[in-house]
């Protein structure tokens, strides 16, 4: 017996020395690809000294004697703190995934080898202006320079990332960074997936469209035709296959997680100081790290400071010392799937208006790790790249004999928007910026404008120019060999909707609807936001001049305006009602739950149990509508539809119809619906929470999800790349936080602002940003989450264009010299 002890100790003992060396020797090895930022390099590729003066933050203000040497200090920090994440868009884009991750990857990359964006990228680089060919260059230098850093110097393999899959690098280019940008065009998409949507409801027997997909408050009522009766062959309509699901990396944001934002400026006459004020708050996708990284540039234009996205030489958000700007997704309709008939006697062609046509055809081999490589055939129409029916559910709208084709302006091959982007960073006021935007392609923005005399929005991107005769208005799929339903080119940039200094002085935007033109000019029948936009307008309105702190408060306001607005709907025959239920029953539960509905003000609050009342009552209170009339269909609607409750509450044109459940015999009301829909919520609730309402919190649920795109689904290793924060705000508030929808945790916050920025003008200098998560792409590094919990508190950093203060803090000075030649 002593004996078996004494081997089991040695053998414990020996296990715990085993782990904690191993445990060791992969921090050891991980540890290796953290930078020194005190580190100096001479380094080819620059004409002078540069130096890189990091802040406490890890932000880097980049000094050099010219631009071109700027641009290479800043892909030399891109690569430094983010590689693994750079490279990872690259191969996104260029439909590559599978030579790292297998087979799980490989529907991702056969829709983007496809579409051939990084095709289109490598053509647009000979459009560029001279200055941003430059740029571009310089740039790409940077950052192969810190790839052969870490080649020749033993750097961890240049992030953690690149132990546990395949490390080759390949050398960034000019193209890597212009498909970055049509990369962020596939994030913020959207019109896909709602095309194919309202085709397969327009199907359904029954006139449902109108009241689940409502034209937005203000846009007139465009008639569509039935979609079965555009194609004769398609007799009915069929549900998505098992093939149809979202596949591991795919960027192409799912229906009710396409991009969203916040901007917001006020004129001088505005502002208590009398200078210019601006805030943008963009929503992406939440992740670890955060798509943003904050840098300030100091060309020969003057100093640049705001947000980055690493790949890109560019502040895409931020000011200068003479103006700020700020993004929103315009949710332009720059999408439209065609329909192309197939000769049925020769499948390599299709129906145009002037008879049967080739298709387009090459093949493309896409290597695929642990398996066989796996040759794609692919095809393009005139109208666009063929995708087959297993992508964004077309199977279901395409009839026999025909294949779908996508129309996109982000496929253009001779694509300025980084040019225009670029000028637009030297741009010194309205005017210049307007003039230098009118090159942007995709992805289309509302651009908001503040210098030192006025505000501005102004819409860039281009516009397709559409037949007002076209059959189905952009909005489902249609006959691509018809001339009234092709395009005819773009509209030209002055057609795109502008507001420069108005009277009011106040612009601002949350995605939502900015024109009420007639089709073709109407830029789009679905816009982002109906809810948001209420509340801003309010909160601009409330003060006639504003500050920064009131800017402050408004990018962080938590109050739902769909709450406020639907709650006295929907409980209008609930509230107060019946005599007091004894305590423990679930009369009383729903009795205790309705008391704190009624005196709730609509805030989100992470502290409150009002809020995860309020979304798991909606969310319930839809579903029960829904599911009978729209079938499996019901499953495209993940989140409410403020919209469609607030046409059902109130009757208009009859929508009150959805509350009655056809398979019942009785006649439900809408009163019934809500108080079954309540009693659903609360009991699944209680069973997750416990059953006392009073101790719920909305923050619990409404946890911030910031996982690492790849690390973040490993065992053990989530819980060091995944950063997890209970937040407020909701799908409708200003502080925007997106819930899941679906899954384990369907309140649980997945798409929110990433950055945000207010600028004063009154005092440049007293600006402030704050990104999700921080500085750093490595799970070892100090600022891989350092920004994150000033992010949850509503606070921000300073940065500043003064010299002297970026060195008041500095946290490292990386110093490049150039090589001797």
């Amino acid at each position: 017996m002593i004996t078996f002890f004494r081997w089991t100790i040695r053998l414990v003992s020996f296990v715990l020395i085993a782990t904690i060396l191993a445990v060791m020797g992969l921090y050891y090895f991980a540890a290796r690809s953290l930078p020194d930022y005190n580190e100096g390099y001479t380094v080819s590729g620059i004409s002078a000294p540069v130096e890189i003066v990091r802040s406490t933050e890890d932000v880097p203000h980049i000094f050099g004697q010219t631009d071109d040497d700027v641009f290479f200090a800043l892909g030399l920090a891109h690569a430094q703190d983010r590689l693994w994440q750079m490279t990872l868009m690259r191969r996104t884009v260029q439909g590559r995934l599978s030579e790292v991750f297998g087979a799980e990857t490989l529907k991702t990359d056969e829709l983007m080898r496809r579409l051939d964006l990084y095709g289109a990228a490598r053509t647009s680089v000979e459009v560029q202006d001279p200055q941003t060919l430059a740029a571009l260059n310089a740039y790409a230098n940077g950052v192969n320079q810190w790839i052969e850093q870490v080649n020749s110097g033993a750097r961890g393999r240049g992030a953690p990332e690149f132990w546990l899959f395949k490390n080759e690098v390949a050398y960034w280019t000019p193209a890597d960074s212009i498909a970055i940008l049509k990369l962020m065009a596939v994030q913020l998409s959207s019109q896909v997936e709602t095309e194919v949507l309202r085709a397969r409801i327009s199907m359904l027997k029954g006139d449902y469209l109108r009241d689940i997909m409502p034209d937005m408050p203000g846009t007139g009522v465009t008639a569509l035709p039935d979609y079965a009766a555009l194609f004769p062959g398609m007799k009915a309509m069929r549900h998505a296959d098992a093939a149809d699901t979202w596949p591991p990396l795919m960027p192409f944001p799912k229906r009710g997680m396409a991009a969203a934002s916040n901007a917001f400026a006020a004129g001088p006459t505005r502002s208590a100081a009398g200078g210019s004020l601006l805030a943008n708050d963009p929503h992406l996708p939440l992740t670890a790290p955060s798509q943003w990284y904050l840098a300030r540039l100091e060309l020969k234009s003057g100093g640049v400071i705001g947000g980055t996205i690493p790949g890109l030489p560019l502040v895409l958000t931020g000011r200068n010392a003479e103006m700020g700007w700020g993004l929103t997704s315009a949710y332009m309709d720059d999408q439209d799937v065609f329909l192309e008939q197939v000769n049925p006697e020769n499948t390599e062609q299709y129906r145009t208006p002037d008879g049967w046509a080739d298709f387009e055809t090459r093949r493309a081999i896409i290597e695929v790790k642990d398996a066989d490589p796996v040759t794609v055939t692919l095809r393009w129409s005139t109208n666009g790249p063929i995708l087959p029916g297993n992508h964004f559910k077309l199977s279901t709208v395409t009839p026999p004999g025909h294949v779908a084709a996508l129309g996109w302006t982000a496929l253009s091959a001779r694509d300025r928007s980084i040019s225009a982007a670029m000028r637009l960073m030297r741009a010194k006021n309205i005017p210049q910026a307007v003039a230098a935007t009118k090159d942007f392609t995709a992805p289309a923005q509302n651009l908001t404008l503040a210098d030192a005399h006025g505000v501005a929005l102004v819409m860039v991107g281009a516009m397709p120019d559409r037949d007002p005769r076209h059959q189905t208005k952009g909005r489902m799929p249609a006959p691509g060999w018809n001339p009234e339903n092709r395009w005819r080119g773009t509209l030209p940039a002055s057609d795109n909707p502008q507001v420069i200094n108005p009277a009011s002085q106040l612009v601002l935007n949350t995605n939502n609807k900015l024109v009420d033109r007639p089709f073709p000019q109407h830029v789009s029948f679905d816009w982002g936001d109906s809810q948001r936009i209420q509340r801003l307008s309010r909160l601009m309105g409330e003060r006639e001049v504003h500050t920064r702190e009131s800017f402050i408060a408004a990018q962080l306001d938590s109050v739902s305006p769909a709450a406020r607005g639907l709650l006295p709907l929907v409980g209008a025959d609930l509230w107060f009602t019946g005599t007091p239920a004894p305590n423990g029953t679930p009369e009383r539960q729903r009795q205790r739950a309705l008391e704190l509905m009624a005196a709730w003000d609509g805030d989100m609050s992470e502290h409150l149990p009002e809020p995860l009342i309020y979304a798991a009552w909606m969310k319930a209170l839809q579903n029960r509508l829904i599911r009978d009339e729209l079938g499996p269909l019901a499953e495209e609607f993940t989140h409410i539809e403020p919209l469609f409750l607030e046409r059902v509450f109130r009757n208009t044109q009859g929508a009150s119809r959805w509350c009655d459940v056809k398979q019942s015999a009785p006649v439900e009301t809408c009163t019934d619906i809500a108080r079954i829909a309540l009693d659903e919520a609360l009991l699944d609730l209680s069973a997750t929470y416990g059953p006392n309402v009073e101790s719920w919190r909305w923050g619990d649920a409404h946890e911030a999800q910031h996982d690492h795109p790849v690390l973040g689904r490993v065992p053990f290793l989530n819980w060091i790349v995944n950063i997890r924060q209970s937040t407020s705000g909701g799908d409708f508030t200003l502080l925007r936080g997106v819930t899941a929808g679906t899954g384990e945790t369907p309140f649980a916050n997945v798409h929110a602002a990433g950055y945000r920025g207010v600028y004063d003008f009154a005092d440049p200098d007293s600006s402030v940003f704050i990104t999700a998560t921080g500085q750093s792409g490595h799970p070892l590094s100090r600022h891989y989450d350092d920004l994150s919990e000033l992010w949850r508190r509503g606070e921000y950093i300073p940065m500043s264009l003064d010299p002297a203060l970026a060195r008041a803090a500095v946290a490292g000075i990386t110093r490049l010299s150039p090589k001797a030649p």
